[in-house]
């Protein structure tokens, strides 16, 4: 009888345990005896060491471990602690066959025999290279970002805990707010705010915001460590952890205070320009009376010598005021960027004769001698001529405000290199070193200029001169020998590179009379004194002092001409002027816009409005009369000629 052998269940379970660890390849496990050399060997540990199994077999476990950790006898005392411990955990370097290192985790454990004998030990490791790479990898870019934190000065970044007790401070924070590290980190975050934003929990209420919402941001009034205030922009972000649990809150504050200052110097500085604006309009409007009635005496033959006198000094003196009105508007329209050049092809002789014969009356009055040398074949610029004529005017003006009575005052033209060149040189009071650049300066003036504070003016004459060369891509620069020596003006403008002359335009007869003019504005004085002077002028002329007046009067009166003020109450002339036209038959009058407004936008608007003309006051003369000869020209015959301009 044949007998069959049956298996016994432990050899079983323990064959299948060793196929288990044999199949095993991502763990090198082994066993080793009790004096640490090796007795067995599984797939993965020839996989992750290099060994082959009948390689390494008898070998003792050091073997694996870098020089200067076994010159230490560190393998024996992981055997000693696994034995004490029964378990043994470490993290370190270990070798491969061929000499590379890699980083493992091992576990090492002590197994004991039936009778409690040391039979060995089970060692267990793993490849943790990838793993402490990415780790080492994050390691460094955690600290070059706290390196790069920390050494940000210009933005204060700083952690806060769930609560909002400061963690962490960079070197921004304690620039900004004053605090050291050992200062702040550990306290509240709420004492950088002002008591009364505490008390109205505005610190809580931002954490709470962050906390719903992930971030919050908000701009105000925050807290230094010495009491001073400044002006913040704060973001603060909700800090989580993988699982979405709250860590705390990152704070990143930043000191807006000169930005604010700006802002506010800016809205200031429009305001201002704003009220400046409105000034020189409302100075216009009693400037247009008085203008009109030193026209009258102009007119009227006086027999008088000291009222002819009188006269002239009024004229002089309102052409003062009225430019430094204008100049007051321009001031606004620079730093608004609403002034506007229409460039063209200008002849500077003809900016040059303009200019002197503008400022002729002042330096007349001073009996100053100017002269002016000019090349002999025609200079060109591309430029607005207006504008143009207002820079040399005021260089001129300046030079014969600060020069002595009976002082020289020369205006010398030349041309080098595709430039023009103007120099305008005088022999009075000079410019000390330390004025030179701020006389260019918004309301600035020398000393010397104060000592004469009822010629000085408002300073802003040459700030206007410097910005109108430098829109026209030139330039204005100041010398001076020093006080006492007088001074150099020099205007540089690039010369026009392609020549076209313009045609002459033939002198025709200025006339200005035999029309109905119509005019209508609610100040009194201005239209009664239009009114005598438009009938000393040839012209049949009526006026009313309201929008709606003014209706009544053209439905009678049937006018050529209606210069219609703007600005008044009740109804502007803009609505004074579309009733007219339904109400009154105005159709084809010729529609003159009157205001102390008179930039290009203005115009601009008044002609979109449908006006004809747009005049701006105080009114001189010669523009008065080129805008009744358009509107004679209009009527042809009916009207006819009655004036001469003198």
């Amino acid at each position: 009888m044949t007998m069959i052998a049956e298996s016994r269940p432990e050899n079983t379970l323990e064959q299948r345990l060793q196929l288990l660890i044999e199949a095993v390849t991502d763990y090198g496990i082994f066993m080793l005896d009790p004096g640490g050399h090796i007795v067995s060997w599984n797939s993965g540990a020839q996989k992750l060491k290099g060994y082959k199994r009948e390689e390494i077999l008898g070998k003792h476990f050091s073997i694996f471990y870098p020089p200067d950790a076994v010159a230490s006898g560190w393998p024996e005392e992981e055997l000693r602690l696994a034995k004490l411990r029964g378990r043994f955990e470490d993290e370190g370097w270990r070798l491969r066959k061929d000499g590379t290192r890699f980083w493992a985790n091992v576990t090492i454990t002590a197994l004991y025999g039936p009778m409690g004998e040391l039979a060995g030990f089970a060692k267990i490791t793993r490849d943790l290279t990838e793993r402490r790479r990415h780790e080492e990898e994050l390691r460094v870019s955690e600290e070059r970002f706290r390196l790069l934190v920390d050494s940000v000065q210009d933005y204060a970044i700083f952690m806060l805990s769930p609560s909002g007790i400061v963690e962490s401070w960079n070197a921004g924070a304690e620039a900004i707010k004053g605090y050291r590290p050992d200062e702040i980190i550990g306290h509240d975050f709420r004492v950088f705010y002002a008591p009364e934003d505490r008390a109205a929990g505005k610190p809580d209420a931002a954490l709470k915001t962050a906390l719903e919402h992930g971030r919050f941001e908000t701009e105000g009034w925050r807290v230094r460590k010495d009491g001073g205030m400044f002006w913040a922009n704060v973001v603060i972000t909700a800090v989580r952890s993988p699982a979405g649990d709250l860590r705390g809150f990152a704070k990143v504050t930043r000191d807006m205070s000169e930005r604010r200052r700006l802002e506010e110097l800016e809205n200031s500085s429009r305001r201002m320009n704003e009220f400046l604006a409105m000034l020189a309009h409302e100075l216009r409007n009693p400037l247009a009376p008085i203008r009109n009635a030193v026209t009258i005496m102009q007119l009227e033959t006086l027999t008088s010598p000291v009222l002819r006198n009188c006269r002239d000094v009024i004229d002089r003196q309102l052409s003062h005021v009225t430019r430094l009105v204008d100049d007051l508007l321009d001031v606004g329209r620079l730093s608004t960027g609403k002034v506007t050049l229409r460039k063209e092809l200008v002849r500077l002789s003809d900016v040059v004769s303009r200019s002197v014969e503008t400022v002729r009356p002042l330096i007349t009055t001073r009996r100053h001698v100017l002269e002016v040398h000019q090349p002999e074949e025609p200079v060109y610029v591309n430029g607005d001529s207006t504008r143009l004529s207002q820079v040399l005017q005021n260089l001129l003006v300046n030079a014969a405000k600060y020069t002595p009575d009976n002082g020289r005052i020369d205006l010398r033209v030349r041309t080098d290199e595709g430039m023009v060149y103007v120099y305008v040189q005088d022999n009075g009071r000079g410019i000390a070193a330390e004025d030179l650049r701020r006389i260019f300066q918004l309301f600035m003036q020398a000393e010397a200029a104060q000592s004469a504070a009822a010629e000085s003016g408002l300073g802003i004459g040459l700030t206007l001169a410097r910005s109108l060369a430098e829109m026209h891509g030139g330039s204005i620069e100041a010398t001076s020998p020093g006080l006492g020596q007088g001074s150099t003006f020099t205007l540089r403008l690039p010369r026009a590179t392609q020549v076209l002359v313009p045609s002459e335009k033939e002198d025709s007869d200025e006339t200005a009379g035999g029309l109905r003019v119509l005019v209508v504005d609610d100040n009194r004085d201005s239209a009664d004194s239009a009114t005598d002077v438009l009938r000393l002028l040839g012209n049949q002329v009526e006026s009313a002092y309201g929008g709606e007046a003014g209706i009544q009067v053209a439905r009678r009166f049937h006018p050529h001409m209606i210069l219609l003020d703007l600005a008044m109450p009740g109804m502007d002339g803009y609505e004074a002027r579309r009733r007219m036209i339904a109400e009154a038959g105005a159709s084809t009058a010729y529609l003159v816009a009157m205001t102390g407004f008179g930039n290009e936008e203005d115009k601009k608007r008044t002609r979109g409005a449908g006006f004809d003309a747009h005049l701006t006051k105080p009114v001189e003369l010669d523009a008065l009369i080129a805008l009744l000869n358009e509107a004679r020209t209009r009527f042809g015959k009916e009207a006819a000629p009655a004036f001469t301009s003198p």
